[in-house]
């Protein structure tokens, strides 16, 4: 433990050892695994993770979990011109806390997800036909205790800021009992009781939009027939070649009736769809569960970095067809062509709160594989501008260019034309910005989300005038297919 405030105690060493010798716990000889802390936390209000399930020195290195928030934001529906984050910011500033060298990046701080809706806030955007799940566009906490993993070090520790106290001796009490509150939970173990679920679905509680049977388990439904998509793809390249875009994504949103609980659901998807960037958030009656490979901003020592994904394509089984397909995907013009696109959008948005001359591209579309499928990606970089924040940078990039398309304003009229269903926190990110202002969020692509027992799963992809539509249509199914895969053999 080290005195003082921030309260920091290391779990899993030898000095934890009075507090983690619990008949069939183990963690005197091994620290507590996400997994452990999923189990014992589920129940806490506010549960936030940030999970690096598929870990990695370069983007898989932390994990952190929080929950039970000193203070929390919840926006229902956007409004033009209305600041979603300035009450955040504002609330930020009353919390100052300098960061302790050599820990993880977020030792405490605000938290939660910013749906892709948001996006309406800051651009003049046509609302939807249909809003089935209902999940807010902004719902966030300020955490004041996290337990943050190094995955590259093998370690693991609890941080306890003791906020929102602000007289020192005060907030050390605090952080103290705060710090102690969490060891106890995690001494007595997992709740001896069954996860809380979200209901039962029944089609009452679905408004009636469009409902077709999708390709997966029975009772997969989604937005669109084949046909539809395929032609809605077509409408899509019709407005390419009109001169309105260069670029849209076009999902279908899939949802599956489930009553089984959240928290196991989630269990069984990080374990079989290992990410870097996933994650949950559970709130009272809904939750967000994502194995997103895809980091959206993040923001440490004054240089901002995003990681678009454009182009994708299914993994064989045969390591040696491996190679030959991301080889493929390396040379395809019109998935190159697709990454393009979005790099020039993404240096566009970040050169609106970053120094002039600083965007830099050091990855410029790179293979890399995932559980089921193989990605370009590419990194745009930038040094923020004196005086810009974290906040700054959400409202200049946010939604994400890679889920909307280019120019993306346009790009995002045809996406509500098409789709005609609310995206939710699909497309939108989950995100953390600690006190000392890092921040790091995901892309919220593979993702469910539970609310009413349905699960919602949305896929989809970017069309370009090369597009061809039953090729697009696939590459969602190929996307859905290891998100889908977490029902196999449980029913």
């Amino acid at each position: 433990m080290t005195p003082g405030v921030p309260v920091i105690y290391e779990l899993g060493t030898a000095d934890s050892e009075a507090l983690f010798s619990q008949e069939g716990r183990g963690f005197s000889e091994t620290q507590p695994t996400v997994a452990d802390l999923l189990l014992i936390f589920a129940a806490c209000p506010g549960l936030v993770v940030f999970d690096s399930a598929k870990t990695s020195a370069q983007l898989g290195r932390y994990s952190f979990l929080a929950a039970d928030p000193v203070r929390t934001f919840e926006l229902k529906e956007p409004r033009y011109g209305l600041d979603p984050l300035a009450e955040i910011r504002e609330a930020m500033a009353e919390f100052q806390a300098e960061p302790v060298v050599g820990l993880p990046p977020f030792q405490g701080g605000a938290a939660g997800i910013l749906s892709y809706e948001l996006g309406r806030c800051f651009e003049q955007l046509p609302t939807v036909m249909y809003d089935e799940l209902q999940i807010p566009c902004l719902a966030v906490g300020i955490y004041d205790w996290v337990i943050a993993w190094d995955h590259q070090q093998g370690r693991c520790w609890l941080i306890s800021q003791g906020f929102p106290e602000a007289d020192q001796t005060q907030r050390s009490r605090r952080a103290q009992e705060r710090a102690e509150r969490v060891l106890t939970m995690i001494r007595k173990g997992a709740p001896r009781r069954e996860s809380a679920t979200f209901g039962t679905a029944t089609r009452s509680d679905m408004p009636q939009a469009p409902q077709h049977p999708a390709p997966g388990p029975a009772g997969l439904l989604s937005n669109f027939t084949r046909q539809n998509y395929l032609a809605a793809v077509e409408r899509v390249i019709e407005y390419i070649r009109a001169g309105d875009i260069f670029q849209a994504n076009l999902a279908q949103r899939l949802v599956y009736p489930s009553d089984e609980s959240p928290l196991d659901l989630y269990l069984r998807l990080r374990q079989r769809n290992p990410a870097p960037f996933g994650g949950c958030f559970f709130r009272d009656d809904w939750a967000v569960l994502s194995a997103s490979p895809e980091r959206f901003i993040q923001l440490n020592q004054g240089v901002a970095e995003t990681r678009p994904i454009k182009g994708t394509r299914r993994r064989p089984n045969d390591p040696q067809v491996d190679l030959f397909t991301a080889d493929e995907l390396r040379e395809s013009e019109k998935d190159v062509a697709e990454n393009l696109m979005i790099v020039d959008l993404l240096r566009n948005d970040l050169s609106r709160v970053c120094r002039p001359g600083s965007i830099r591209v050091p990855q410029l579309c790179e293979v890399e594989n995932y559980e089921t499928v193989q990605h370009l990606v590419s990194v745009v970089q930038g040094e923020l501008q004196p005086g810009r924040d974290a906040w700054d940078l959400f409202k200049a990039t946010f939604p994400g260019g890679s889920i909307t398309g280019a120019p993306k304003v346009r790009a995002m009229e045809i996406i509500s034309e098409l789709e005609q269903v609310a995206r939710g926190p699909y497309c939108g990110s989950l995100f953390y910005v600690g006190f000392d202002g890092r921040s790091d969020s995901s892309i919220l692509i593979r993702t469910f989300v539970v609310r009413r027992g349905w699960v919602q799963c949305s896929v989809g992809g970017g069309v370009t005038v090369k597009s061809d539509a039953l090729a697009e249509y696939n590459e969602t199914l190929h996307k859905a297919a290891g998100m889908l895969r977490v029902w196999e053999g449980t029913r």
